[in-house]
């Protein structure tokens, strides 16, 4: 999370003091996953390399900062949020291996020092590892008293429950779609799934181990939903050319294809046609002028919408710079160059 540097009354200090403890616990929970992870690999041949300043970077761990601060807008304390973070550090290596096989490339979650060109066995390597961490760091708060052997089990059953919905999606499309559902469809029945749920899944462990805990938690968990599905139509925006010629599901196309603009829906039917024989240029997301700019309003909407129910209202100079940085990480901000004062 930013540090806000403010010295002028005590209520700027207790600002900047929340979230550089938030900041500290998620750096706490980076290394206790490196920590675990390089323990379970001693004596196997494989070296964790130690990791650099970058590895708790703000820039590298936006999401999961969001995460983090989910769990502190619901009263859990200290404790507990770190070991959900660090949990999550082991759902993020879970699904960004299991990514990199099926898009068959390599964004790495635990660097070792295995040949850099064995992207399928490293990615392996990250499940396999995360799986491992997730039930070491189960198993010591059981033995520390904090949780019931049941308690444990429940939270790994529910690790794997909370993923295997966004995978379910991710697997129907390994295949070419039939049909090019409208937007309200691939809104409803694939991004919801594919994302929308994914940003919950932070909250499957929480919601076993916390129980009546907490407060009522449905309007955080809806704001993670509600940027989840930004960040998949900021995605779409992005993917739009490999997804034309993949034949994958993707908001912007559906927008393209179903909508009132017949030439913007001839273009993207010339798209189709030469899908096979050549690859479309990634600023191709400009040949269609309309359903940019619906694309991205919509994205946006979903993005303000979800950073301020997320942020409390003390926190709101979180938002802008939150969808700022959102949308350029996913490389959309390109995009949204005519967009972003309408919706700020």
């Amino acid at each position: 999370m930013t540090v806000i540097r403010t010295n002028k009354n005590s209520y700027g200090k207790e600002i900047e003091n929340t979230f550089k403890s938030l900041k500290e616990e998620l750096e706490e929970a980076l290394y206790s996953y490196w920590n675990i992870a390089s323990q379970i690999l001693d004596k196997s041949g494989i070296n964790v390399i130690p990791p650099g300043p970058e590895y708790i970077s703000i820039e590298r761990n936006f999401f999961s900062a969001l995460f983090l601060y989910s769990y502190f807008r619901a009263g859990i304390p200290r404790p507990r949020r770190i070991l959900y973070a660090t949990a999550n550090q082991c759902l993020r290596g879970m699904v960004t291996g299991c990514d990199n096989i099926l898009d068959n490339e390599y964004k790495k979650t635990l660097d070792t020092d295995l040949p850099q060109h064995a992207v399928k066995f490293r990615s392996i390597l990250d499940i396999m590892i995360s799986d491992r961490v997730l039930f070491s760091i189960l198993h010591k708060e059981h033995n520390a008293g904090t949780l019931t052997s049941d308690q444990v089990l429940d939270a790994a059953y529910a690790s794997l429950r909370t993923l295997a919905k966004s995978g379910a999606q991710e697997a129907s499309e390994e295949c070419e779609y039939k049909e090019i559902l409208n937007p309200e469809s691939i809104l409803a029945t694939i991004h919801h799934y594919k994302t929308g749920l994914l940003f919950q899944a932070p909250w499957a462990l929480p919601d076993i181990i916390e129980k009546n805990g907490i407060k009522d938690v449905s309007g955080i968990k809806n704001a993670l939903f509600q940027i989840g599905m930004g960040c998949q139509i900021l995605d779409d925006m992005v993917d739009l050319p490999v997804d034309i010629r993949m034949k994958r599901h993707n908001y912007v196309a559906s927008l393209i294809w179903h909508g009132a603009n017949l030439k913007e829906r001839a273009g993207l039917a010339g798209k189709f046609a030469a899908a096979g024989n050549s690859k479309a240029h990634q600023e191709v997301l400009f040949e269609f002028p309309d359903a940019r700019r619906i694309a991205a309003t919509t994205a946006l909407n979903f993005l303000n919408i979800g950073t301020r129910m997320l942020f409390d209202e003390t926190h709101h100079f979180m938002v802008n710079a939150s969808i700022e940085f959102i949308s350029a990480r996913i490389g959309a901000d390109r995009f949204l160059f005519d967009i972003e004062r309408q919706i700020n």
